[in-house]
């Protein structure tokens, strides 16, 4: 499988934290250290609209599930539901004492969450008019790095060294112990899996149901960077975020390295954000002031030639 460079574009919004495709994947949403959040079609490097509210760095965002929202987290310790057409917040939480890392939708977009430096995640109705979360987790020992969800449970990363699996159906949790601090932590596409990656350079392959540790995925340099992993559509690649600044991809199955994705212009900044897009395998990564793009050889050839 070749990968083939496909778009460089520059945000002009400062450091760009974190770049997440839509949930259908026709644009993709990128957070500044400007205090901006900025809407994209990444396919043509056309700027659609800048959201402007947040009082600090914007570290995380993500579109609701039928693009009509945006709800976004900074250092200014709130989180914002946005109005896409119109570009003005909907909604402003305000209920963490520290600087809020990681947000997402879950499945209807009706909750947002949110994972903060206060070491809590809290969940909040994005659809009621209360301005306290709906339901406070205060189970982590130190800052919440990632937050995903699926249509059932909430999967947290910590520094503590931990991940975190919240039943919402049973109202059970389960921790695992990572023995490093978790900087990223995600569902396979499949549901079975969870990939963690450490700050000991180490991605971990872990089986959700039993805790049992898969694979691990070596070659990063150890950092303090708070870098982002993910499976490739196929769920056959592992990819990872790098303080090179590389894209790195590893083979699941024999968990060897197979790539390492650059621009075609020299960095001196860590890739820290990557999002791969949910049909296909494109791939999205944040890099210093910019944001590139890779395709699959095979998935662009097909569509050159349709």
């Amino acid at each position: 499988m070749e990968y083939k460079f496909e778009k460089y574009i520059d945000c002009q919004q400062g450091a760009v934290r974190s770049v997440r495709f839509s949930v259908d994947g026709a644009y993709c949403v990128t957070c500044g250290s400007n205090r901006r959040i900025k809407l994209w079609n990444p396919y043509k490097g056309t700027h659609l609209k800048t959201y402007s509210g947040h009082g600090d760095e914007v570290m995380d965002a993500q579109a609701s599930c039928d693009s009509s929202q945006i709800v976004s987290c900074g250092l200014d310790k709130s989180v914002i539901v946005w109005d896409v057409a119109t570009g003005t917040p909907v909604r402003r939480f305000r209920g963490h004492s520290g600087a809020v890392m990681t947000v997402r939708y879950n499945e209807e977009s009706t909750m947002a969450i949110s994972g903060s430096r206060d070491n809590s995640v809290m969940c909040w109705d994005t659809r009621s008019r209360a301005q306290d979360p709906a339901q406070t987790l205060n189970d982590a020992k130190d800052t919440i790095s990632s937050i995903r969800v699926s249509d059932y449970e909430i999967l947290t990363g910590s520094f503590d060294c931990r991940i975190r699996k919240y039943d919402i159906r049973n109202g059970e949790l389960v921790a695992d112990y990572l023995g490093a601090i978790v900087t990223c932590a995600s569902f396979t596409r499949d549901g079975q899996c969870i990939l963690v990656s450490c700050a000991d350079g180490v991605i971990r392959l872990i089986d959700k149901d039993t805790g049992e540790l898969l694979g691990e995925f070596l070659g990063l340099p150890p950092t303090n960077l708070c870098l982002e992993s993910s499976v490739d559509s196929n769920d056959t690649r592992i990819l990872s975020g790098s303080s090179d600044g590389k894209l790195w991809i590893w083979d699941l199955a024999t968990q060897n390295v197979v790539a390492k994705l650059s621009g075609d212009k020299p960095t001196k900044h860590a890739t820290v954000s990557i999002s791969v897009h949910p049909q296909k395998n494109c791939f999205l990564a944040a890099n210093g002031m910019n944001i590139l793009m890779w395709e699959t050889e095979t998935e662009t050839e097909t569509e050159t030639n349709a």
